[in-house]
C-alpha cells in the first residue's frame, strides 16, 4: 500500500528531518520550498537513500496566495490519496508591534496562518470521506506563551493554534486527525548567528520523531498537541 505525506517547507530545517524519518517508514513525499535547486538536492538525495521512496516537489512562496493556489493544483493533479499533512513553512521576523513595519502582520500571516489554512481546506475534505487522515500543524511555544521582540509572529502563532484547535472538533468525529505541534528553540536556520552553542537548542529530528510517534497512536487515541523544548528551557 502506497502512502503519501505532504510537508510544506520540507527541504531544512524540522520539515526536512520529517521527510527523512517518513520516507525510512516507506512513505512517498510531496514537498515545496521557495527554492528549487534545494528541492532538486532533496529529491535526489532522498531517492537515493531510500529506493521506494519518491519524490514530488514544485517551487512555492506560500506567503503568496497565487502560489499557494498553484502548489494546491500541483498535488490534486497528482491524483493520489494524501494520508498524513504536515503545515511546516512559516517564518520569523523579529520585532514589537509598537515598532515594526505595517507589513509585517500581513506577511506572517500569509505565510504561517493563511497557507496551512488554505492547504488543509484543500485535501481535508477527501480526508473526511476517506474516515481517514492525520493533520500536523507546526505552531509555536511562541502560541501559547507571548514574548517582547516575537510581534506578529506570535500572533500568527497563536492564531494557528486556534485553528488547529478548531480544525480539531470539526474533524474528530469524522476519524480524521489533528496535531498541534509547539517546538521551543531548534536549530534551525531562524537561528543562524545567534551566539549560542548548539546543544542548547533542540534537534530537528527530536520534532520529527514526536510527530512520528504521535501517527503511530491507534484509531482510538490522539495526540491533540505536542510542547516540546530544549532541555534547559526556553532562549
Amino acid at each position: 500500500m502506497q502512502r503519501y505525506i505532504l510537508v510544506t517547507g520540507g527541504t531544512k530545517g524540522i520539515g526536512r528531518a520529517v521527510v527523512e524519518l517518513f520516507a525510512k517508514e516507506g512513505f512517498h513525499i510531496i514537498t515545496c520550498s521557495r527554492n528549487e535547486n534545494d528541492l532538486q538536492k532533496l529529491k535526489l538525495e532522498i531517492e537515493q537513500a531510500y529506493t521506494f521512496s519518491k519524490v514530488f516537489y514544485q517551487q512555492a512562496d506560500l506567503s503568496d496566495q497565487k502560489s499557494v493556489t498553484a502548489f494546491i493544483k500541483y498535488v490534486q493533479g497528482l491524483k493520489v490519496q494524501v494520508d498524513v499533512l504536515v503545515n511546516n513553512s512559516g517564518l520569523f521576523i523579529p520585532g514589537k508591534v509598537t515598532e515594526e513595519d505595517d507589513k509585517a502582520l500581513p506577511f506572517m500571516i500569509n505565510t504561517n496562518l493563511y497557507s496551512a489554512y488554505y492547504i488543509t481546506k484543500a485535501f481535508v475534505m477527501d480526508m473526511i470521506k476517506r474516515r481517514t487522515g492525520h493533520i500536523f500543524n507546526m505552531c509555536s511555544t511562541a502560541s501559547i506563551t507571548p514574548y517582547t521582540n516575537g510581534g506578529s509572529y506570535c500572533i500568527s502563532k497563536f492564531a494557528l493554534y486556534g485553528m488547529t484547535k478548531v480544525l480539531r472538533e470539526e474533524t474528530k468525529e469524522h476519524n480524521v486527525k489533528v496535531t498541534a505541534i509547539l517546538p521551543g528553540a531548534t536549530l534551525t536556520a531562524s537561528w543562524e548567528g545567534v551566539d549560542l552553542p548548539p546543544e542548547r537548542f533542540m534537534k530537528s529530528e527530536d520534532v520529527a520523531k514526536a510527530i512520528w510517534g504521535a501517527y503511530c497512536m491507534s484509531e482510538n487515541s490522539v495526540v491533540e498537541e505536542i510542547l516540546i523544548r530544549p532541555q534547559l528551557g526556553d532562549i
